[in-house]
């Protein structure tokens, strides 16, 4: 009898919790139910509800204006990487819908979790070519975890929930969710709760015990063991724990450009940058290493090149929580299916504490070469036109490795990449896989709203800064603090390099003719320079620096300059060439 009062009491108390409210006071509620402080989007008809509603919550959850859809995915995804929290932004149906889908397939090649909420025409105009009608379901299937349409105000808070979790857990990514104009008006009793499991949906994988078993037996009997480490590290906040691992197995570790950060620069067993453009060590040593032992990464093309030559004699080892990225590349000798922080806590222990100088020492004799030939021509040039790298050992002396460093996509990219040097996990923000130019200024401006107690230096070139150059009168709106360091070459840098080295120097629609940068940063009211003198270039990069507030610094390179070493198409890794 107790039982049924009981029961009768919680069925009361939960009508009591629900409210009589819009669709459109839904979704905002929903959001700030999840934590949501801050998102980015852009107002059109179709969205207009929740706009209006957000402007009556505008003290508890703040809306950036970008200047263009594609703007607010890159600025949610620099927020999301720089804070680790799920990264929201908002746009209307059609056009507005459409321009955010180049963010969105971004936000999942790269794993970044964000939620993206699109307006739409009412329910029965749906399938009528209505005005700014779009089906962005249909567009976005391919690039999302999940995308669902709302065509009632029923639905509003348990697809919501479901948006937030499905983004956030197991391998982050992106969601969409596309909500009617009818849904929005209409009225429901809103009572929300959290999602915590989805059907069929495993978030995190149980560690089986006898693969990391296994996988310790391996790396145990290795003379030759190898690390390789990518963002599934910092997604599961398995620092520490990597950490743990390379000291105590004395085992030498290279990273993805994703992966960037998860480990100090400066470790002794930070051997350095993996792929295309990386370290010379990291690359050959892969073909040399008898386990290879890969951590919260893919084994992309760019990191492997041809995968018929690629790490041949090794038994590879791969920790990732999808299941999917298991053999779909390299085959593996131990799959440890899981999260990257679970499955090191279960592999820690059985790790014998080893060293493995001799082993070490061969990455350390392929340094000294690539320095002779390579690092040190491109940070301490004597002579001649100021190069990339230089820049970026500058910024280092001024940084102390203590900066969030964003890139865009091309030749700076793989320069500050290769030379910047970072203390604290995520401190590298670009966009690795799908290769998005644009995606900097806007990523920066998000990732300094992710951590605004923190330095963020937007290292970019003067093509990917043009693509979304726009996004600056975000900064003139909000004020906020962004370090811009253009770099420029009066090309597009990267395609130039592969004209001159493949194509006999046919430079075709590459070389650029740039406007005044110093004068577009005036017109937003940014603080600028520009710099071309070597003399001038620490005191430039101090005074961005030092300035209380966003600065502008365009520093002249040279034209012409390469980005070594180079693993050309269809090379092996052991193919790579510093010259």
């Amino acid at each position: 009898m107790d039982t049924l009062i009981e029961a009768a009491q919680k069925t009361q108390q939960k009508t009591e919790k629900k409210t009589r409210i819009s669709g459109s006071e839904a979704v905002v509620r929903c959001l700030l139910e999840e934590g949501v402080d801050l998102m980015f989007g852009y107002p059109g008809g179709a969205i207009m509800p929740v706009y209006d509603e957000l402007y009556k919550y505008e003290k508890k959850l703040e809306h950036v204006l970008v200047r263009h859809e594609e703007g607010a995915t890159h600025a949610a995804q620099g927020y999301a990487r720089s804070s680790g929290k799920v990264g929201v932004c908002i746009a209307t149906s059609g056009p507005g819908a459409t321009n955010l889908v180049t963010g969105i397939a971004d936000a999942m090649i790269d794993s970044t979790p964000m939620v993206c909420i699109t307006g739409q025409v009412p329910k029965h105009l749906l399938g009528t070519d209505a005005f700014q009608e779009t089906d962005i379901i249909s567009i976005t299937i391919p690039v999302t975890k999940w995308s669902y349409q709302i065509t009632e105000a029923s639905e509003i808070p348990s697809v919501m929930a479901k948006a937030f979790y499905l983004a956030r857990s197991g391998r982050p990514g992106p969601v969409v969710i596309d909500i009617t104009k009818n849904a929005q008006f209409d009225e429901l009793d809103f009572e929300y709760e959290k999602c915590k499991k989805v059907s069929s949906y495993i978030a995190r994988p149980a560690v089986d015990m006898e693969q990391v078993q296994a996988a310790a037996d391996l790396i145990n009997s290795a003379e030759r063991p190898y690390i390789l480490f990518g963002q599934g590290v910092i997604l599961s906040e398995a620092e520490a724990e990597l950490k743990a691992l390379v000291e105590k197995g004395g085992i030498p570790a290279a990273w993805t450009i994703m992966g960037l950060s998860a480990m100090p620069t400066n470790h002794p067993l930070n051997v350095g940058m993996l792929g295309m453009h990386g370290n010379y060590g990291p690359n050959l040593m892969t073909n040399e290493c008898d386990v290879l032992i890969a951590i919260g990464m893919r084994f992309d093309d760019r990191v492997t090149g041809n995968l018929n030559k690629y790490a041949k004699q090794a038994k590879v080892i791969h920790l990732e929580i999808d299941e999917s990225e298991i053999d779909k590349n390299v085959p593996t000798e131990v799959a440890v299916v899981g999260d990257a922080k679970e499955s090191l806590q279960a592999l820690l222990p059985l790790i014998k504490k080893k060293s493995h100088v001799e082993w070490l020492n061969r990455f350390r004799e392929c340094d000294k070469q690539e320095y002779e030939k390579v690092i040190q021509g491109e940070t301490t040039p004597r002579s001649g036109e100021l190069r990339m790298g230089e820049v970026i050992r500058e910024l280092n002396e001024h940084t102390d490795g203590d900066a969030i460093v964003v890139t865009d996509v091309g030749q700076h990219q793989m320069i500050a990449c290769r030379y910047a040097h970072f203390n604290k996990t995520r401190s590298n923000i670009t966009s690795g896989g799908l290769g998005t130019m644009g995606f900097c200024l806007p990523a920066a401006i998000g990732a300094k709203m992710g951590a605004p107690e923190r330095t963020v230096v937007a290292v970019i070139g003067d093509g990917g800064f043009q693509m979304t150059i726009q996004e600056l009168g975000i900064i003139l709106q909000s004020g906020v603090d962004v370090k811009i360091m253009i770099l420029n070459n009066s090309f597009l840098g990267m395609v130039r390099q592969w004209q001159q080295l493949f194509f006999d120097k046919r430079y075709a629609s590459t070389e650029m003719v740039n406007p005044n940068f110093l004068m577009i940063a005036q017109a937003y009211g940014i603080a600028n320079k520009q710099v071309s003198e070597r003399a001038e270039l620490g005191a430039s990069i101090k005074e961005m620096l030092d300035y209380d507030g966003s600065f502008l610094l365009e520093v002249i390179v040279g034209k012409e300059n390469n980005v070594f070493p180079m693993i050309e198409s269809g090379a092996g890794v052991g193919d790579i060439r510093l010259e």
